[in-house]
């Protein structure tokens, strides 16, 4: 008996765990198999009246519940960009806590949506220039940002420089450049790799009038990409700078339907053993 978890970091915005559980309940109609929606951590401290009365919950707990009714292996599929700390760090940690219970239980962990060691996929940067093109006026040539949320991971700031580049060859001629950048970085000369960062960015002489469309990295609406976080402060901020700016913010990347196809192949080539993140096999 196996258990599937779609796992994202986790959220005190009641938001991030409705766009979690819509996820994981049409990726379950797409399999025919019971996909549960959990968070590595946060999102148990919402109040379950704000999240349809279900109390929202962790990766952890959850598992081991699992392997109480029964579950012999777990599967995690990752609801993250890609291989962020959370997953090669706490992730491994955490399901080594559910083994001391539980030695029987194996894990495996499903790759992340960009997979940089796999085939070349577009599909996420296909569904980037579709938000875009929904909020460009006909007959315009804006300018793009891609944000992300910014990682001390060298390897997750690469998925964002990735995707911008696979944008820009897919927008073509419908804006005038696609730039990468991150909502925020950590101090040091070490994580300038974040850079440049979208306050920066909005202040370029480039950037600072026109049209300028912001293509969402993000997956779930929360503290940062949601109504009234962190992304909307900064644009607010800039276009007070700069009274001919004109900022247009898209739909989240992983609010697009498009994200549970990749979903989908990401969780068949961990189940057929294909690829896969990594593996914690049983203790006995």
């Amino acid at each position: 008996m196996r258990a599937i978890f779609l796992v994202d970091n986790g959220s005190l915005r009641p938001q991030a765990t409705h766009n979690l559980r819509h996820v994981a309940a049409s990726l379950s109609q797409q399999i025919g198999e019971t996909v549960q929606a959990a968070s590595l951590l946060h999102s148990n401290k919402i109040p379950a009246e704000e999240v349809d009365g279900i109390p929202a919950i962790t990766l952890g707990p959850a598992a081991e519940r699992s392997a109480e009714q029964g579950a012999t292996e777990i599967i995690i599929l990752p609801f993250f960009f890609g291989p962020s700390k959370a997953l090669t760090g706490y992730l491994p940690e955490r399901m080594a806590t559910m083994q001391a219970h539980f030695p029987h239980v194996k894990v495996r962990v499903a790759q992340p949506l960009v997979d940089e060691q796999g085939d070349n996929d577009l599909r996420l940067a296909e569904l980037l220039a579709d938000n875009v093109r929904a909020k460009r006026p006909p007959g315009t040539k804006p300018r793009i940002a891609l944000v992300d949320h910014g990682s001390p991971i060298p390897e997750v700031t690469a998925v964002r420089n990735r995707m911008a580049g696979q944008l820009s060859v897919l927008l073509g001629d419908d804006a005038t450049c696609v730039v990468a950048a991150s909502m925020e970085r950590r101090e040091g000369d070490e994580y300038r790799f974040n850079e440049p960062l979208l306050e920066s960015l909005l202040d370029n002489p480039e950037f600072h009038t026109g049209s300028v469309i912001l293509a969402m990295l993000f997956l779930s609406p929360g503290r940062h990409a949601g109504e009234g976080g962190d992304i909307a402060d900064i644009c607010h901020e800039a276009q007070q700078r700069h009274p001919g700016l004109t900022i247009t913010t898209t739909q989240l990347a992983g609010e697009h339907p498009g994200i549970v196809d990749i979903l989908h192949t990401r969780l068949r080539q961990a189940l057929d053993g294909q690829r896969f993140l990594l593996e914690i096999p049983a203790i006995s």
